[in-house]
């Protein structure tokens, strides 16, 4: 089975197209989004659509949740509450039915997915730094062989052993059978690690690999279109960095 893993699309029309082009010559028998397909970008309800297409299962992510009307998000900041805001005045209302059904994790045999952390998922809580993943260790035996979330944008994976956690550095990798694994498959439309290139990932249950897949996007249109729509100026131009 080869999954095509992403998550953290966050309206990003442009990357996304590009993304799943992308996937077209991977052989991808099932797709997964990890969550946050709205928020921040110009293009929530065309993005939606293409995940409801696209994926064979969708998690929810914590901007899908305050659009759904799943969490409060009035403590958020000024930018961030005005484009939650805004978004949910451009999802259409198919689409907004389906944020409010979106399962918080899934589990397919011993691979899980969950957006943030798979310990309690309804919290959202982050995993990305090795303190993090050493927090995970008592419950050793509720976690998956693997995990995937998204969350922090990140690429960000570690290999757990009962006793430490550690760092896997490398942008494809295979997974030992000793271990447990918590990997992080960085965002589509929104990378925060240094990198403006789109990232999403391929696991591959034969061969018992992963590998982080980045591809150019026009990161110049789907910053001018954060601008037109009126949403905050740095949502677009830190797509410019990857920050």
């Amino acid at each position: 089975m080869r999954y095509g893993i992403f998550s953290d699309v966050h309206a990003n029309y442009q990357a996304l197209v590009a993304v799943m082009r992308a996937y077209e010559e991977e052989n991808i028998d099932r797709f997964i989004c990890l969550g946050d397909v709205v928020g921040y970008g110009a293009n929530p309800d065309q993005c939606a659509d293409i995940v409801r297409q696209s994926a064979d299962m969708t998690i929810l992510g914590i901007h899908d949740a305050a659009v759904a009307g799943r969490m409060d998000y009035s403590y958020y900041y000024d930018a961030a509450r005005t484009a939650l805001d805004w978004t949910s005045k451009q999802v259409s209302g198919e689409n907004l039915a389906w944020l409010k059904g979106l399962p918080y994790s899934h589990r397919e045999g011993d691979i899980e997915f969950c957006h943030g952390s798979p310990i309690y998922p309804s919290e959202f809580e982050y995993i990305f730094t090795r303190e993090k993943a050493r927090e995970l260790l008592p419950y050793w035996d509720r976690l998956a062989r693997v995990t995937f979330i998204g969350h922090s944008h990140l690429t960000r994976s570690f290999a757990l052993a009962h006793d430490d956690a550690v760092d896997v550095v490398a942008p494809g990798f295979g997974l030992r059978r000793d271990h447990k694994y918590i990997i992080t498959v960085g965002s589509v439309g929104q990378p925060r690690d240094y990198d403006n290139r789109a990232c999403c990932s391929i696991f591959d249950t034969e061969t018992n690999t992963f590998r982080y897949k980045r591809v150019e996007y026009d990161v110049e249109e789907a910053k001018q279109r954060i601008i037109d729509a009126g949403l905050s100026y740095n949502f677009g131009a830190r797509l410019l960095v990857g920050i």
